[in-house]
C-alpha cells in the first residue's frame, strides 16, 4: 500500500523540455548562436579571474567579489546552457524528474549566491567612499570571505527549501516544459496538485532573500551618492559616480529579469517572453557582465590586455 501511494506521488519520471525553438530548421542555429555565447561567456569571464589574479593593483575587495561574480556567471551558464545544446544535438528532449530538480537547486543555488554578492560589492563601496578612513580594517581579507561565506549558506538554504517544496508535489499528467531548462514556474504549471503553497513560499523567501539585499543595496548608494554629491569638483564627481555605474547597471538587469520572471506566477499561462527572460538570466547576463565591469576600467582592460597578449604585470 505504502509502495502504491509512493507511485501516485510522482507518476511522472521524465520530464519533456521544448526547447527555445520546435522548428527542427531553426535548431541549427539556435545551436551555432548559444554554442559560441557559451564559449564567449566562459572564456570573458575567465580572463576576468586571470586579470585579476596576476594584476597586484587588482588584488583589492572590489575585485575579489568581482572574480567570485565570474565564478558564478560561469556555472550559471554551465547548469543550463550545455545540457540544452547536448539535446539539439541528439533530438532527445527528454530530461528525467531528478536532472530536472538538481538542475533547478544548482540555477538557484548559484542565482542566490549572485543576489547576496551584489549586495556585498555595494557595502564594499558604500565603505571606500563614505568610510575611506577605516575601510582597510572593516572591509579585511576575513570579511570578504565571511561575506562569501554567508552568501553561499543563505543561497543554499534558499535553493533547498524551494527544491524540496517541489519535490513534495506531484506529476501526474502533462509533462511536456515550454522552456529550455527547468525552473518554478513551469513546473507549478505541471503540477497536479495544489502549487498555492509554493507560490507563497516563494513570494515570502523572494521577498526575505531578494527583497532585502535590494533594500540594502538601495540603501548605501543612496549614502553613496549623497557622499558624491557633496564633491566640489566636477571631475570628483564624475569620478566617484563612474566607480559605481557599473555596478548599478548589473543590479538592474539582475533584479530587473528576476521581478518579471518570479513575481507573476498568478498568470494561467506562461508565455514565449519567459523564454526571453530565461535566456537573459542564463545567458545574456553572464556573458555582458564582463563587458560592463571592463569597459570603463583602465585597470581591468590593461590587465585583460597583458592577459591575452602572454604579458607580466607592471606592477
Amino acid at each position: 500500500m505504502q509502495s502504491k501511494f509512493r507511485a501516485n506521488r510522482t507518476a511522472i519520471t521524465e520530464f519533456i523540455l521544448l526547447g527555445l525553438v520546435e522548428t527542427q530548421v531553426l535548431q541549427p542555429v539556435v545551436f551555432v548562436v548559444f554554442f559560441f555565447a557559451y564559449l564567449v561567456t566562459v572564456g570573458g569571464n575567465l580572463s576576468i579571474l586571470a586579470a585579476i589574479f596576476i594584476e597586484p593593483k587588482l588584488h583589492t575587495p572590489m575585485y575579489f567579489f568581482l572574480g567570485n561574480l565570474s565564478v558564478l556567471d560561469v556555472g550559471c551558464i554551465t547548469v543550463t546552457v550545455p545540457s540544452m545544446l547536448t539535446r539539439l544535438l541528439s533530438n532527445k528532449r527528454t530530461i528525467p524528474y531528478g536532472a530536472c530538480l538538481t538542475q533547478l537547486f544548482f540555477f538557484h543555488l548559484l542565482v542566490g549566491v549572485d543576489c547576496f554578492l551584489l549586495t556585498a560589492m555595494a557595502y564594499d563601496r558604500f565603505l571606500a567612499i563614505c568610510q575611506p578612513l577605516t575601510y582597510s580594517t572593516r572591509m579585511s581579507q576575513t570579511v570578504q570571505r565571511i561575506l562569501v561565506a554567508v552568501s553561499w549558506a543563505l543561497a543554499f538554504t534558499n535553493a533547498l527549501t524551494h527544491t524540496v517544496a517541489i519535490a513534495t508535489l506531484n506529476f501526474c499528467g502533462p509533462n511536456v516544459i515550454n522552456h529550455f531548462y527547468c525552473d518554478l514556474p513551469q513546473l507549478f504549471q505541471l503540477s497536479c496538485s495544489s502549487t498555492q503553497l509554493n507560490e507563497l513560499l516563494l513570494f515570502a523567501v523572494g521577498f526575505i532573500m531578494a527583497g532585502t539585499p535590494l533594500a540594502l543595496i538601495i540603501t548605501s548608494y543612496a549614502h553613496v551618492a549623497a557622499a558624491v554629491l557633496r564633491i566640489r569638483s566636477t571631475e570628483g564627481r564624475k569620478k566617484g559616480f563612474s566607480t559605481c555605474g557599473s555596478h548599478l547597471t548589473v543590479v538592474a538587469i539582475f533584479y530587473g529579469s528576476g521581478i518579471f520572471n518570479y513575481m507573476r506566477l498568478g498568470s494561467a499561462k506562461l508565455s514565449e517572453k519567459d523564454k526571453g527572460v530565461g535566456v537573459f538570466n542564463t545567458v545574456i547576463n553572464p556573458m555582458l557582465n564582463p563587458i560592463i565591469y571592463s569597459l570603463r576600467n583602465p585597470d581591468v582592460q590593461g590587465a585583460l590586455w597583458r592577459v591575452l597578449k602572454g604579458m607580466p604585470s607592471l606592477a
